[in-house]
């Protein structure tokens, strides 16, 4: 096992080893205005021995949001309160990326004044989102409702904001963003036939169907520069109606893309649950074909997977969850065969700093 502890490099910055913290939702930004704090400084500066730390995901706007109590990247005292946490990460010689993200139908009305949620169309689908609503002892599992369909100017709009979030994450003091186009969210739903049915220059054919997130990527990539922007892509997740027989033409036409914009990575989000479905080699070969660049693999692995995936280039870095909530110094840990702490599931969304700041080594 000597790859996954080797140096690397990304961005231009040297990571200390090959194993990535992935974005993981915490739900603990402060109200009202979804702003980072002290005790999220804290939480990232803890797990800094990551080669790199990707943030949790993080809306770009208020229309953005679909879960209780998340962060966001585009007010000024957002901003602010990210500056903690990257210049706490930093001060432990860490990196870091600002995961960007916009749920599009994930999402609940209550979240946006009664409104009415946004996706590409107006299609049912069957998905809940988590909710803490004001007053409750407890946050709870929800449906989402029908969305209403996008206009084609709203989606130019929210490319505009990809980009200031993007802006605001490197004054922020973030080393790079990474786009969420994975797991069912809004750039997901535009790939995808199933959430997509529009007839205009953003549905329809795989062109078109791809554009939103070929536009995301051109819109970062002017704002910061291509080489501090990575994208999250979900070719093999099926759930929150997304099981579409065209995904992987979509994933591999996008990632051929960010080759074209020499886009620093492509961040790989495999299924994680128990008996889940192995990734073909065939697809890993296909997507090395397309993009020469650093790609991250995150998908309950152990070393010993990682190692494999390493070894035969398949990946660059191998990003791990939930054991780095309660193994802070995971990459100690996993280098010396260490034994890992479980994590407490009640405290993972919500709450104070009991099963967050409170793991030991």
């Amino acid at each position: 096992m000597k790859k996954l502890f080797e140096e690397n490099i990304l961005a231009g910055k040297k990571l200390k080893n090959r194993v990535i913290m992935a974005p993981m939702t915490r739900a603990r930004a402060s109200q009202p205005g979804d702003t980072p704090n002290d005790m999220m400084a804290e939480y990232y500066g803890q797990r800094a021995n990551a080669g790199m730390i990707i943030s949790e995901a993080t809306q770009i706007s208020t229309q953005g949001k679909g879960y209780s109590f998340t962060p966001g990247i585009y007010s000024p005292e957002q901003v602010e309160g990210w500056k903690k946490v990257t210049k706490s990460i930093h001060a432990n010689d860490g990196i870091t990326f600002a995961q960007l993200w916009h749920v599009g139908r994930m999402s609940h009305p209550y979240f946006h004044n009664g409104e009415r949620t946004v996706g590409p169309s107006e299609v049912d689908f069957d998905s809940q989102i988590w909710m803490w609503k004001e007053g409750e002892n407890a946050g709870k599992m929800v449906d989402c409702p029908k969305p209403r369909a996008l206009e084609t100017e709203e989606i130019k709009g929210i490319i505009r904001d990809y980009a200031k979030a993007a802006k605001n994450a490197v004054e922020a003091g973030f080393d790079g963003i990474e786009i969420h186009g994975g797991n069912g969210y809004l750039i997901d739903q535009f790939l995808r036939t199933p959430s997509n049915v529009r007839t205009d220059e953003y549905g329809g054919s795989l062109e078109n169907r791809t554009r939103f997130a070929k536009e995301i990527l051109k819109a970062t990539a002017d704002e910061i520069g291509a080489d501090k922007v990575g994208i999250k892509l979900a070719p093999f997740i099926t759930y929150r109606g997304m099981d579409c027989p065209y995904t992987l033409d979509a994933i591999l036409d996008v990632a051929k893309y960010c080759q074209e914009l020499n886009i620093e990575y492509i961040h790989l989000s495999e299924a994680d649950w128990d008996e889940a479905p192995e990734v073909p080699e065939i697809f890993r070969v296909e997507l090395r074909k397309v993009f020469k660049n650093k790609i991250i693999v995150a998908g309950n692995y152990t070393k010993e997977r990682g190692e494999e995936l390493l070894e035969k280039d398949y990946a660059d870095l191998i990003a791990f969850g939930r054991p780095f909530i309660s193994n802070p110094n995971l990459p100690h840990k996993l280098e010396n065969n260490l034994p890992l702490m479980p994590l407490d599931p009640t405290t993972l969304f919500g709450g104070d700093e009991k099963g967050y700041l409170d793991y030991q080594g």
